[in-house]
């Protein structure tokens, strides 16, 4: 697999949502090379979304994110229609780029092997060279670890943790099943024929 400071080989693929997409026309910006393995399963559509999500972050850095398979520009429209995604997918069909990458590999999957993609992502620089790359990615998350990548600010690229419950709220709640009502009710009663 290509790693930082390897030049990125020159590529024209066709998008689905803007047009033909060379290395050519790219140099002298950053921008965001995400390789997946297939449209609209979980763990691409995981990480697509995210992507999705986080794009706008992407725009105020002036990165512009490509997602790459090897599904066709049909796969890809469908693939977009569905989840509303607001960036290109490159369709890779031979797996050419993939394989210029090395992100083009033997897979195993219950005992069968096959080649497929490794989900991987490349950031390249504006003088056409990788300044960083991800391997074997993990799609939850992986969109907000480029930005941080990217010198996004902490609160921009980390999701909103999810609140805590409050203690009372769980105190209410527990309250509230009948079994620790009973006892409640047991203690009261005890209180009284003491006092």
């Amino acid at each position: 697999m290509l790693k930082a400071g390897d030049r990125v080989p020159s590529f024209t693929l066709s998008s689905d949502s803007a047009g033909e997409i060379s290395s050519a026309q790219l140099t002298g910006q950053r921008y965001v090379l995400y390789f997946y393995p297939k449209d609209d399963t979980s763990g691409c559509t995981v990480e697509a979304c995210q992507f999705r999500d986080q794009h706008p972050e992407f725009q105020k850095l002036r990165v512009p994110v490509y997602g790459v398979s090897p599904d066709s520009v049909a796969s890809h429209e469908k693939f977009t229609a569905k989840f509303t995604l607001n960036f290109p997918l490159l369709a890779d069909e031979g797996h050419t780029l993939a394989d210029a990458f090395g992100v083009w590999v033997e897979k195993s999957m219950y005992g069968r092997k096959y080649m497929g993609v490794q989900r991987s992502t490349f950031v390249i620089g504006p003088d056409g060279k990788i300044e960083h790359a991800w391997e074997k990615v993990t799609p939850d998350g992986h969109a907000a670890a480029v930005l941080a990548a990217l010198g996004a600010p902490a609160s921009a690229a980390t999701p909103a943790p999810a609140k805590p419950a409050k203690k009372a709220a769980a105190k209410k709640a527990a309250a509230a099943t009948p079994a620790v009502k009973k006892v409640a009710q047991k203690k009261a009663v005890k209180k009284a024929k003491k006092g």
